[in-house]
């Protein structure tokens, strides 16, 4: 999210909690991440700035456990489960959200604002 002075600043706050699914061995949440703070911030398409080394969701399967638990494409993960991601990298990332002895991953994201998601969730359907 970025920051114009003089501008309100626009995010809405989102609890989302994603079921693990297993086919097999494999672990299927249903998204994508990028970012990191050893990753690029000028590559993350979601950075607005090119300076935010955040967690950012860059895609959502449909159908898959993701999307029915209400998470979309460009939402900041800002934790899981507890723990803070707003200064992790990427690899950081990953473990945190496929730790094996979790059944659930309960996420604290941010997204643009209401309107914005609004606009979105129609463009989709």
């Amino acid at each position: 999210m970025s920051f114009i002075p003089g501008q309100p600043v626009s995010a809405v706050v989102q609890r989302i909690e994603i079921h693990k699914l297993y086919e097999g061995d494999n672990l299927i949440l249903g998204f994508s991440i990028g970012g990191g703070i050893d990753q690029d911030p000028t590559q993350n398409p979601f950075s607005e700035d090119k300076t935010d080394k955040g967690i950012y969701v860059t895609r959502v399967s449909k159908g898959g456990p993701a999307e029915v638990a209400g998470l979309r494409l460009g939402d900041k993960i800002m934790q899981v489960n507890g723990w803070d991601m707003t200064m992790v990298t990427h690899d950081q990332a990953r473990k945190k959200l496929t730790k094996k002895n979790e059944d659930v991953v309960r996420l604290l994201v941010t997204r643009k604002s209401l309107e914005e998601t609004v606009r979105q969730s129609m463009m989709q359907h």
